[in-house]
């Protein structure tokens, strides 16, 4: 059963004394494989489908979501969260008296597709992981295990509010990873590769065949295995796009989400104050194509953006959504996403990087005479006050200006403003490079960051 936007306009002119009312109808057929030690361990398509209905009454928010799209249902869906918004407004000493200036969506979107997924069966999908996942585990007599997965989400969104957004959303982002297990003398350490996008099958392997991905994962993994960790000191690092993209979001883009400004984030009060080199200009969008974290409309139904969040080392804008950008006298940046119709739209990232500069990469290495290059974002943390570590999966020594050796258990760390006030050469480069991970701000988000290679001055933590 699905609806449409006259359907949904019906259900939100009918609410009475409400500030504002927005119905979001969502459907997702995911698929998801994986195979590990040449096992499949999971092969399945599912859909699931609702609207989630939000209103603000009484200066207070009120949300309710059902499964079943007829327009009893979501009629009732709408009794209950202005219910719901009149009890919290009971409660709540600060009333929301308005909503932010927006741009609104009107009409169909669709993100560009080179060659749709649903154009390959499940059979050929589970082909294609069953094999990457044998040529990583049967590259070397040391490589003990593999694990192979796809995933994929196919999204249709139809977005109505009483502000004047009517539209449908039109959604496929495929991912791709393979990770190699290497084992010798008691030694185990793993690499993987991965990639996700939006888009279609050939997007999704247009920069890397699955067999090159396999390949490279269980030679990283071979290398890793006998390789040296490095003593921690303070260092010129020159960081892959993935750590950039890392960076940028995880140690900088939560900051400027501004309802963790108001909660008293390290950026608070610093608009228009530089806080990074002027080389650096640090972006925030939902437009970039192939990203995985593409958002041509947000679940407020506002117009996706490009965010300009640093230039040239200024802080220049917070990440905003309607709520926020009323308290701050601005417009929303399209920035307020949910995962599924169960869930409430929050601010959130999409794609976030830092600009491209001027230098050839064998410049940024060349120019370095003791330091590392660090390669292969890995999970880490990074608190409210700018302070973030982050693991590797390569690090190479770079001595008078070459890359020497690999290094292992490899960290970096520091806090993220003198980081970038120490950059000092970004490259030509730009690559986005985390879009197989999704950011876990209370509900999970698909995101995607990046950059070109950047140098700068940071702790590498090792023995």
């Amino acid at each position: 059963m699905e609806t449409n936007r006259d359907e949904l306009s019906d259900v939100i002119n009918s609410a009475k004394n409400v500030q504002y009312a927005e119905a979001r109808f969502h459907k997702r057929a995911l698929t998801e494989i994986r195979i590990a030690r040449g096992e499949l361990e999971e092969a399945r398509t599912f859909q699931i489908a609702g609207v989630g209905v939000r209103v603000l009454v009484d200066g207070a928010w009120g949300f309710s979501s059902t499964s079943n799209v007829s327009q009893k249902s979501i009629r009732e869906a709408l009794s209950n969260a202005i219910a719901i918004a009149k009890v919290s407004a009971n409660g709540r000493k600060k009333k929301i008296k308005k909503l932010g200036r927006a741009k609104f969506a009107v009409g169909t979107f669709t993100v560009k597709v080179n060659d749709p997924s649903n154009n390959h069966s499940i059979e050929e999908k589970v082909k294609l992981v069953k094999e990457t996942e044998k040529l990583a585990r049967n590259f070397s007599s040391k490589i003990k295990s593999a694990i192979c997965s796809f995933r994929e989400m196919n999204d249709e969104k139809i977005i109505v509010n009483s502000d004047g957004a009517s539209c449908q959303i039109l959604d496929t982002k495929p991912e791709f990873s393979v990770s190699a297990i290497a084992s010798s003398s008691g030694e185990i350490i793993g690499a993987s590769e991965s990639i996700g996008v939006t888009g279609g099958w050939k997007d999704l392997f247009s920069r890397s065949s699955p067999e090159e991905m396999a390949k490279k994962a269980s030679d990283i993994a071979l290398k890793l295995l006998t390789a040296k960790k490095p003593k921690g000191e303070r260092a010129t690092v020159v960081l892959d796009p993935g750590m950039v993209g890392l960076i940028s979001h995880e140690a900088i883009g939560h900051m400027v989400e501004a309802d963790f400004v108001l909660s008293g984030s390290m950026v608070s009060g610093k608009m228009g104050k530089k806080v990074a080199n002027e080389l650096v200009t640090l972006v925030d969008s939902g437009l970039s194509e192939r990203a995985a974290g593409i958002t041509l409309v947000d679940d407020e139904g506002v117009l996706g953006q490009k965010t300009i969040l640093i230039e040239n080392g200024v802080l220049r804008s917070y990440l905003h959504n309607r709520e926020t950008a009323a308290i701050y006298s601005v417009e929303s940046t399209g920035s307020a996403r949910a995962f599924e119709y169960t869930d409430e739209p929050i601010i959130r990232m999409r794609n976030t990087y830092i600009e491209a500069g001027n230098y050839d990469d064998d410049e940024i290495i060349r120019e370095v005479k003791h330091g590392y290059l660090l390669k292969g974002a890995r999970n880490g943390q990074a608190d409210a006050n700018g302070e973030f570590m982050f693991g590797t999966q390569e690090a190479y020594r770079i001595e008078k200006g070459e890359v020497k050796d690999i290094l292992r258990g490899v960290t970096i760390s520091g806090n993220v403003f003198d980081v970038l006030k120490s950059v000092d050469a970004i490259g030509k480069r730009f690559k986005f490079d985390i879009g197989s991970g999704y950011c876990g701000k209370w509900q999970l988000a698909k995101v995607d960051g990046g950059g070109a290679h950047l140098r700068c001055t940071a702790i590498v933590g090792g023995e």
